[in-house]
């Protein structure tokens, strides 16, 4: 069965061991954990300790996916080092810059695998592109060892590149379509969602992940518990949309079994396997 894909995902600062604690408890799909901006240079040491010991707590059977965000580096490769656990859903490299960072990171990662009697090769990276550069060798690092899916850090990407976005964010629809068909072509997982500053305009936040949905992004990263809910909304087929999704899969299925490779369905309209593919991912965001 193909699992459910994952809505919200929520950064929690890794250094504060009462935040971690309630984590669990805000709604969202996944948590990111994060070591890198939200931690203060002078606690990184305590905090990859603070992330080490909650990740051993956590119950082995639960319905939240828990990454975690390194440094960038080698500093990043000490955090991933403490932090292999299965427990842990795999790894947000931020600010990925080429392949060979993450071929560095791999190395780290089989050995510390090894070392705890874990499936070598078998956690997920998921680079963080926060440069123009690494915008534009996304298709090379998404060939890169781990990769699950791609990931936009749009605040550094920004001041990188020097955008200044309007309310409809329209200065930012190139480096969003890229990453979605780069992840496509390199059949990836379809990215998540970049962050938004909206906390308390759930219309705006709303509206923007509309967007974001329509352009291919399957989940959002969240700054805030508050900005959960809306992303989860947003997300999650209507209804309708899943009825639909199911008898035309169902149909399909009925036809192909039947030695017909196309049909047409109850408004006239031909499907194939390509059409069909869009209501499989409808299916696939259904919460069981």
């Amino acid at each position: 069965m193909q699992a459910t894909v994952a809505r919200s995902y929520l950064y929690v600062p890794g250094d504060r061991p009462e935040m971690l604690a309630k984590a669990l408890t805000r709604g969202a799909d996944a948590l990111i954990v994060d070591l890198e901006d939200a931690v203060a240079p002078a606690a990184k040491a305590a905090a990859r300790v603070t992330v080490a010991d909650w990740l051993d707590g956590l119950p082995a059977e639960r319905g939240t996916e828990v990454w975690v965000r390194t440094n960038p580096g080698a500093l990043g490769r000490a955090d991933a080092a403490a932090l292999v656990s299965p427990r842990l859903a795999g790894l947000v490299v931020a600010k990925t810059e080429s392949p060979e960072d993450l071929v560095a990171l791999d190395r780290v990662l089989s050995v510390a695998e090894s070392d705890r009697g874990l499936s070598v090769g078998a956690l997920p990276v998921v680079p963080l592109l926060e440069s123009a550069s690494a915008v534009l060798r996304a298709d090379r690092i998404a060939a890169g060892p781990r990769v699950r899916r791609l990931q936009l850090g749009e605040a550094d990407l920004r001041a990188d590149i020097g955008v200044t976005p309007s309310d409809d964010e329209r200065e930012l629809l190139y480096l969003r379509s890229h990453i979605v068909l780069v992840s496509a072509a390199l059949r990836l997982d379809p990215p998540v969602a970049p962050t938004s500053v909206l906390v308390r305009d759930d219309g705006g936040l709303r509206l923007s992940t509309l967007a974001l949905a329509r352009m291919g992004f399957v989940g959002r990263a969240c700054i805030h518990p508050a900005q959960v809910a809306v992303v989860n909304d947003v997300f999650t087929p209507t209804s309708d949309e899943v009825e639909r999704a199911r008898a035309l899969v169902a149909a399909f299925d009925r036809a192909v079994a039947a030695g017909d490779g196309v049909m047409l369905d109850a408004s006239g309209r031909m499907v194939d396997e390509a059409v069909v593919r869009q209501s499989r991912n409808i299916l696939s965001r259904v919460r069981r």
